[in-house]
């Protein structure tokens, strides 16, 4: 009796022994502590990596290593579980404030002093390259944002451009992974590749940076390509790069303008959340290349920035690295794979065409 009447009174005030109608407690937010502190770990095994072999960008190794991570056995049900929301925090949140500070890499003064031709030449490379992959990526049926993320970092600026597109568009999380994997493993490719083609090519020191400048995607894989010819071959590279990376702002917001006007309907409501124009970081990125082309930030501060940027960076890209599910990737494999090397194809022909024109 006492166990039936004990039953009844739970009843009576809500059954978890709240009053009738009170709401339910908050769900538990996941702590994100375990995933960043996975984030540093593997920062500072990149860091080692890159130590250990010059040849090989942190920001590459970073991505490897937490596609490796996610992948053993030890540490997958901790990154899945506990370290799951640190880790996705790493590769949103981290990734818009090293895009932030990518922006004092840029100087419009720098930029512009390699002639309008140069330009020209970049945005031909850039249109070429992102409206081929795009379409290609399409017409072979790859899932979600893959195509535009992929079209995006082959033609920008690899994974970090990936990191700002997928942002306005709120791409699935695994999308973004797959297509950072792909961008990572062709820039890595070509640190090996492009040096053998420097001279059967007949390319001076000079046509050889503005051609590694046009045609790779990360920053750090550019440097390392380039600086196999020399001192001048990197810094034509560089400033090169540097014109592909400003142009990072105007496709986010381009993307951003597709985006706003698919979910609105007919009727002026929407279909979902709808990105700024302009998103936030990008704002941020553009007034870092503003402080920069002014000349007044010393060159400790550029280097302070410059080292913050790589570690956000890697961090956010370790975090992405471990999304990677590669029996998925698996099953797409030869699609994924199709696209990357026709990509490839492509930036690296329509680059070596306008090298060739503006020098």
């Amino acid at each position: 009796m006492a166990l039936i009447s004990s039953r009844v009174r739970d009843h009576a005030v809500g059954g978890d022994g709240g009053a009738p109608g009170a709401p339910k407690p908050p769900r538990k937010v996941p702590a994100p502590l375990p995933g960043l502190a996975m984030a540093a770990v593997g920062v500072a095994g990149a860091w080692a990596v890159h130590l250990l072999v010059p040849a090989v960008p942190m920001l590459t190794a970073a991505v490897v290593l937490g596609i490796a991570a996610a992948h053993t056995p030890g540490l997958r049900a901790r990154i899945r579980g506990t370290g799951r929301a640190g880790l996705t925090m790493a590769g949103k949140r981290l990734m818009r404030i090293g895009i932030v500070l990518l922006g004092l890499k840029l100087s419009l003064h720098d930029v512009l002093g390699l002639g309008w031709a140069t330009v020209v030449m970049v945005l031909a490379v850039v249109a070429a390259t992102f409206g081929g992959t795009l379409w290609l990526g399409r017409k072979l049926g790859l899932r979600g944002d893959q195509p535009l993320l992929i079209a995006t970092g082959y033609s920008i600026c690899g994974a970090s451009a990936i990191g700002a597109v997928s942002e306005v568009t709120g791409s699935d999380e695994e999308d973004v992974a797959t297509s950072v994997a792909l961008v990572t493993l062709c820039g890595t490719l070509a640190i090996a590749v492009l040096p053998l083609l420097h001279h059967p090519l007949g390319l001076d020191d000079a046509q050889f940076g503005r051609w590694v400048g046009a045609g790779v995607h990360d920053v750090g894989q550019v440097v390392a390509t380039a600086q196999t010819a020399g001192p001048d071959a990197l810094t034509d590279a560089v400033l090169v790069k540097l014109m592909r990376v400003a142009m990072l702002a105007p496709l986010v917001a381009a993307v951003a303008m597709s985006v706003r006007a698919r979910r609105a309907t007919p009727a002026g409501t929407t279909t979902g959340k709808r990105p700024a124009l302009v998103p936030l970081f990008v704002l941020g990125f553009l007034a870092m290349v503003a402080v920069r082309s002014t000349g007044l930030v010393p060159g400790g501060v550029l280097d302070v920035a410059q080292h913050a940027q790589e570690l956000l960076l890697a961090a956010a890209l370790f975090g992405l690295g471990s999304a990677v599910h590669l029996p998925s990737l698996v099953r797409t494999g030869g699609r994924v794979a199709a696209l990357g090397l026709s990509s490839w194809v492509v930036i690296a022909g329509a680059s070596y065409a306008g090298v060739l024109l503006t020098t």
